[in-house]
């Protein structure tokens, strides 16, 4: 009960896990089948897996399907030393990243706003949707908002909160908003920033980013215009080319791996209990 306690905690914070579990052993295991292991955001445990080089590899691979969204599994063929004694068995773990929904916080309340909050409730994210206008930041204009908050963009992120998990689109109604809310989006972690505007709009603000101290490597961060190229023309579809490019950009697999692994075992990123021939 611990590691579901755990996890429940963790989900409600709006951070990420994975639990590990041995689905399959044979021979002599360091432990059964059913025993789990969840692993925090931060690579600290709860629960074990036996220990040795299987959890060391199994955190290493928790963070990776953490970070890809997708699960994985392990075989293990315990041929090596762990923690002194040579097991000789063979195990087979899952590993399930649990990802809180993914936040999309929305920086203007106009007819794009609008209709980008409900495109992105309907998608599977957790909306906020922020302006300096309280006529506009209400629940009546902006029924499809988890979240409301009315303040000024340049430090909006003082009072609404950053995971890590978030995307940042910003379309407020003018260049200076537009001007802040990036700038105060760039002092944040967020996967993704995306502006609404022109090409021209584009070469004015990261000519007025550069001369405020940002980096271009901050610069690159902000996609403008943005949305994918659907000849989009009214708010509605402004809206779904907007969350087309946003989970476009959540489900990029990163290039990531795992070194090779001191327990000759293979992982599979695609969910698919794949079972070791061995492991019978």
């Amino acid at each position: 009960m611990e590691l579901y306690e755990e996890l429940l905690r963790l989900k409600k914070e709006g951070r990420a896990s994975a639990m590990a579990t041995i689905v399959q052993c044979s021979g002599s295991s360091p432990q059964k089948e059913g025993s789990k292991m969840l692993v925090r955001d931060d690579g600290t445990v709860v629960g074990t897996l036996g220990g040795g080089c299987i959890e060391a590899e199994v955190v290493q691979a928790a963070r990776m399907v953490m970070k890809d969204e997708r699960p994985m599994t392990m075989p293990f063929e315990l041929t090596e030393k762990q923690g002194g004694l040579v097991c000789g068995g063979k195990v087979l773990v899952y590993v399930e990243p649990i990802i809180p929904d993914p936040v999309l916080i929305i920086l203007g309340a106009g007819h794009v706003g609008k209709a980008l909050a409900k495109a992105a409730r309907f998608s599977g994210f957790r909306v906020t949707v922020c302006d300096d206008r309280p006529e506009h930041a209400n629940r009546e204009n902006i029924p499809d908002a988890h979240e409301i908050a009315v303040h000024e963009f340049a430090d909006i992120f003082e009072r609404v909160i950053i995971p890590g998990h978030t995307y940042i689109v910003v379309a407020t109604r003018g260049h200076n908003h537009d001007l802040d809310a990036v700038k105060a989006s760039l002092r944040t972690d967020a996967r993704y920033i995306g502006l609404l505007g022109s090409r021209r709009k584009k070469a004015l603000l990261f000519k007025a980013l550069g001369e405020a101290g940002f980096s271009q490597e901050d610069i690159d961060r902000v996609h403008i215009p943005v949305g994918l190229p659907i000849n989009s023309v009214t708010p509605e579809e402004i809206a779904v080319s907007i969350m087309a490019q946003v989970i476009q950009k959540r489900r990029e697999n990163a290039a990531s791996g795992i070194s090779s692994s001191a327990c000759s075992r293979l992982g599979e990123e695609d969910g698919t209990a794949k079972t070791a021939p061995s492991a019978r």
